[in-house]
């Protein structure tokens, strides 16, 4: 440890001093200094520069477990408890959670469907249920609202929209987009919040034309719609409260990309 802290004030001090100071010989420093480092070490580096590059891409949204993942995925082996420690090691950690608020206006008289969904967020094929959201993303232009259909088997986004207002269009087209993109069969069911975007005649219109079967959340109950609500809270966390978007623009760009 002496000669790891004399290497790394080197740079401030005369290594005499700082071995003179830690009560070291001299040669044994230099000694230290020109031994190769060992294959483990050598191999630990390597895994280091690639925790670095992970974490840089992701703009230091992931903590060890997602880093962890993305190593696997690149076909790298290391245990999670190496990945945390060289993570901890290098002061890389992931950005601290902010609160999530959601608001939806169902003060309106527009017929709501049943909860026929309950819940059951788990499918066992794609397109067999979506769930439907809208959220909003601060520029300084003013809001952005994305509005999103999100399939339960994959938990992929399968048709989203934005738009810098809220209403029935927004809704409508990232459901065309989700239809266009995957041409689901008659049957499937679509969960939404109680929101007028969704109850309202167009978009009612356009579920029956496509043979689907409308769910509705229960009022007040996010729980009922958690699916999209964790897809937008992961979307924050890891994106926007990261970033400072001067123009709507900026920000579609953005969404985009993370998508």
């Amino acid at each position: 440890m002496r000669f790891l802290f004399i290497r790394a004030e080197r740079a401030n001090y005369p290594v005499t001093v700082l071995c003179s100071v830690l009560e070291v010989a001299r040669s044994g420093y230099y000694a230290f200094e020109s031994r190769k480092p060992s294959k483990r070490a050598r191999v630990n580096e390597q895994l280091r520069e690639k925790i670095v590059d992970v974490y840089d891409d992701c703009k230091g949204r992931y903590g060890a477990p997602r880093v962890h993942r993305e190593l696997l995925a690149m076909g790298e082996c290391a245990s999670l408890n190496l990945v945390s420690r060289i993570m901890s090691e290098n002061d890389l950690a992931a950005r601290p959670k902010r609160a999530f608020c959601v608001t939806t206006d169902s003060n309106h008289g527009l017929p709501v469907a049943e909860n026929i969904l309950d819940r059951q967020f788990e499918t066992d094929a794609p397109d067999q249920a979506w769930v439907a959201d809208i959220t909003y993303v601060p520029t300084g232009e003013g809001w952005l609202y994305l509005a999103v259909v999100i399939d339960l088997f994959s938990r992929r986004a399968v048709g989203y929209a934005m738009s810098d207002t809220i209403d029935r269009r927004l809704t409508l087209d990232a459901l065309q987009q989700a239809v266009r993109s995957r041409h689901p069969n008659a049957g499937l069911i679509h969960h939404s919040d109680r929101g007028s975007q969704y109850a309202s005649a167009d978009y009612q219109k356009a579920l029956e034309q496509r043979g689907m079967r409308c769910s509705m959340s229960r009022r007040g109950n996010c729980w009922d719609n958690a699916v999209a609500e964790s897809f937008f809270s992961t979307l924050k966390f890891e994106l926007v409260h990261g970033e400072r978007y001067w123009t709507r623009a900026q920000a579609e760009a953005s969404i985009r990309e993370y998508i």
